[in-house]
């Protein structure tokens, strides 16, 4: 049964902002529904809600409207991941894609390699854009407010803000799973900082049995592993909603928070958090759903 599972970030989501949300998150469920509906793979449902989101300037932190460095610039990262065959595709740094995971769906395609950081990712970008293109008056308005607060801070005690990573995961009707996910990073970040999301097995993860893509602070999922350590536990025999609560209880112990949602082969999706918001959508055959949640915890759906 085709089965499509989004997130638009997890963290504190103002109310004015809940509509543009959901928006976002509808349109993008749309999008990747779309291909499932006529047969597509699950990898190319997972890209396309992924980019419907990263062209969406008006909530979330990925591709048009990521947010910017201390300096001022846009560096995004993405990720898909095929779990048929384990195969990855991630760009790091990118500055001139406005959707960095079509970008890193070129990675995995046409290239040898996982990783592409920076100029290289860049080149290989067919309709590249100027880098101010992928900058908006919000996120300007963003760094702003995050200098303002920080404006005695120096070095590592100026901690960057903020969360709104968008990520897919599908099961098409063949059995297959992908998973995908895209980020701006946060909202004064070192210039050169590569978060969880683009790296296999931290923030993103596919193959035969389970499909996840993370969100919230980078540093803290790559430190846990939090993706494929959540995979292993399953294939341990773990529960699912076990698996979750231990996945958000490692990366509470790395000293960060988040949220993560995750889609089995039987079927079965499920999402945690542990901020305040998270943005979430799914579908499924004769079922679907599109808010802003704001309970957190572990959520399980047969």
């Amino acid at each position: 049964m085709p089965t499509l599972i989004l997130h638009g970030g997890a963290g504190r989501i103002d109310d004015a902002r809940t509509d543009a949300y959901e928006r976002g998150l509808a349109a993008a469920l749309v999008a990747g529904w779309e291909v499932l509906e006529r047969d597509g793979a699950a990898v190319d449902a997972v890209v396309a809600a992924v980019a419907s989101m990263e062209a969406d300037p008006s909530a979330f932190n990925a591709g048009v409207g990521s947010s910017l460095t201390r300096d001022g610039t846009v560096e995004c990262d993405a990720c898909l991941m095929d779990g048929r065959d384990g195969r990855a595709g991630a760009v790091a740094l990118v500055t001139r894609s406005a959707s960095p995971i079509r970008l890193a769906r070129v990675v995995l395609e046409r290239t040898p390699h996982v990783l592409l950081a920076g100029r290289g990712a860049d080149a290989l970008e067919d309709h590249p854009v100027d880098p101010g293109a992928l900058v908006t008056p919000y996120a300007r308005a963003q760094l702003e407010r995050w200098r303002a607060r920080h404006a005695e801070s120096t070095g590592s005690a100026a901690e960057p803000t903020g969360s709104a990573t968008v990520g897919a995961v599908a099961l098409d009707d063949a059995g297959a799973l992908a998973a995908a996910t895209s980020t701006g990073g946060v909202i004064g970040q070192w210039p050169g900082r590569i978060g969880d999301a683009p790296i296999p097995g931290a923030g993103t993860y596919a193959d035969r049995s389970v499909a996840v893509s993370c969100t919230g602070k980078g540093e803290a999922f790559l430190r846990a592993v939090t993706s494929k350590a959540l995979a292993e536990r399953l294939a341990a025999g773990a529960a699912l909603e076990d698996a979750l609560a231990r996945a958000l209880a490692d990366v509470n112990a790395m000293g960060g928070s988040g949220g993560l949602i995750a889609l089995l082969a039987d079927g079965r999706l499920a999402w945690a958090f542990d901020t305040s918001h998270m943005a979430l959508a799914w579908r499924s055959e004769g079922a679907e759903h599109v808010s802003v949640a704001a309970e957190p915890g572990v959520t399980v759906r047969p």
